[in-house]
């Protein structure tokens, strides 16, 4: 099969822009980690995300396209590629436009699984700070609406007072344009979930827990962007994750089911990673969706949905060769 291969290059620091501003973007060796997968079985032809994309496929029109491209500009970025693709008439892996843009607002994301009551912890979007707060209990966590791979979700991104959460309004409104997701805070373990599949054919692979009793003592127990991309690194790795986690057959059985009813509520496809937290008694609370999961190849680069896939057995090309087969078996290819 010809297999077009759509993904957004990290370009380095930009003048004007936040230090994260391209963190969800991939960088060169995990294309070619996920091209040399692909053209393990098929003819591969990547084809960069940028403004030149949708002439790029109109010419080359793979059979079918692996998309990885988290989008360029705007709170509907990641739905642009697989809006072309569509309009094209050109199957793609993973989820619609619809699903992408409503996981990447993550109000509106909470309140559908709000609305198929599934455990998510109470919230509410602020544009500025001369918006009422309705939640009082303190601390809460303060996220940009529209962002992923923990970008603006900084060590400080948990408040404890009535000022700080103003100055966080103020600093996230400030930095990227956009509206506040204001969250409780669940003092609980957190874990992720990486599933794959459509239907009655889904697959759960082994839940990772995130260990912060790895992080220094001044960091918050949050998977910040510090943690994220600073703390732990391919040359300087933390402990950070346990695969599989070390729970009993009764919380697997409930995380597994709350993300199981989440992936549907929100129509995901193919594949997707949700993170969970559990709450005072220990119940799960879905935090997000994240249906373009990040697969940096390495072991050591600590990528989950990765991980999981390794302790289920699986190696990286048989990965994404399966999440290639599930599309394909979705498109009856």
């Amino acid at each position: 099969m010809r297999v077009g291969l759509t993904f957004n290059l990290k370009k380095g620091h930009k003048e004007g822009l936040p230090a994260d501003w391209d963190a969800e973007w991939d960088t060169e060796e995990t294309i070619d980690a996920v091209r040399s997968a692909l053209s393990s079985e098929h003819e591969v032809i990547p084809i960069e995300a940028d403004e030149n994309a949708v002439e790029k496929l109109k010419g080359a029109r793979p059979d079918i396209v692996f998309n990885i491209a988290e989008g360029r500009d705007g709170p509907n970025r990641e739905a642009h590629i697989p809006a072309m693709l569509e309009m094209l008439g050109i199957p793609y892996t993973g989820s619609d436009p619809m699903t992408l843009s409503i996981c990447l607002d993550k109000g509106r994301a909470k309140e559908i699984l709000f609305f198929y009551r599934v455990s998510t912890p109470g919230f509410q979007v602020v544009s500025s700070v001369r918006e009422k707060v309705r939640l009082k209990k303190f601390p809460l966590m303060v996220k940009p609406l529209h962002e992923g791979s923990s970008k603006g979700v900084k060590n400080d991104a948990v408040v404890f007072t009535a000022s700080d959460l103003k100055k966080k309004i103020d600093e996230i409104t400030l930095q990227y344009h956009q509206p506040v997701l204001l969250e409780e805070y669940l003092e609980g373990r957190e874990f992720t979930v990486s599933l794959m599949g459509n239907n009655g054919d889904m697959r759960v692979l082994p839940i990772v827990e995130i260990k912060f009793d790895s992080l220094p003592k001044d960091i918050n127990p949050i998977y910040s962007y510090e943690a994220k991309w600073i703390l732990d690194r391919a040359d300087t790795p933390l402990d950070i994750f346990q695969c599989p986690a070390d729970i009993d057959g009764r919380l697997n059985n409930k995380i597994e089911k709350i993300t199981l009813k989440a992936y549907k509520s929100l129509g995901c496809r193919d594949w997707c990673r949700i993170d969970v937290r559990l709450d005072s008694k220990g119940n799960p609370n879905i935090l997000e969706l994240n249906p373009l999961p990040g697969i940096l190849p390495k072991p050591e680069d600590n990528s989950c949905f990765p991980k999981a896939a390794r302790t289920a057995g699986m190696s990286y090309n048989e990965m994404i060769l399966n999440v290639l087969n599930t599309a394909r078996k979705r498109y009856g290819i």
